[in-house]
């Protein structure tokens, strides 16, 4: 990977960071699956760092079944132990608790509107929103989008969805473009 080119600095401390900013941060995603996966990790993040987070994610991939939300949704408390004792990922037993949680209200999403795609972009109007953000420190940690879908994703059940989780995942899924103005990826997604 070409380190030469300009882009958002909090992708610049290490290799697995600049990967996933160059391949996958801010590309509008609309695959059910791993928008439910991003809506687990980004509620895995809460508390702590992205990097984190992605350096674990491919434990969470093996541990929760490569995210398939009709499996996890029938975890028992059988799973929820081994999970908690499973040192590859975040083992916060509210977190846990939560992912199953939000696999169960996901189900209820997609029976409700054919798609947790269709919903979820709805708060957006299927389109993304491209911001002209210079500096990283011009980016919000939340706004009355996400404040909106955090409000009604819990209203729907699902937990560790407060709104800076929420803007976080619509940067994550291409919902919003945050690359920032000079970033090389800023046009290209």
């Amino acid at each position: 990977m070409t380190k030469d080119k300009t882009r958002c600095p909090w992708c610049l401390k290490n290799e697995l960071d600049r990967e996933y900013h160059d391949t996958e941060w801010g590309v509008p995603l609309h695959d059910d699956q791993k928008l439910f996966e991003f809506l687990i990790l980004e509620g895995a993040q809460a508390g702590l760092s992205w990097s984190t987070v992605l350096a674990k994610r491919e434990n969470y991939r093996l541990a929760l079944d490569n995210f398939d939300p009709y499996i996890i949704a029938q975890y028992d408390e059988r799973k929820e132990a081994e999970l908690l004792s499973n040192p590859g990922i975040i083992r916060n037993r509210l977190k846990i608790k939560s992912t199953i949680t939000n696999a169960q209200n996901f189900i209820k999403i997609v029976e409700k509107h054919c798609s947790f795609n269709h919903y979820i972009w709805s708060f957006v109007d299927g389109t993304p929103i491209i911001n002209t953000f210079d500096t990283i420190k011009d980016i919000p940690t939340s706004t009355p989008i996400s404040d909106a879908m955090s409000k009604q994703l819990k209203k729907d059940g699902f937990k560790f969805t407060g709104s800076t989780i929420c803007y976080a995942f619509m940067q994550a899924t291409g919902m919003v473009n945050d690359h920032i103005t000079n970033c090389f990826r800023k046009n290209k997604v």
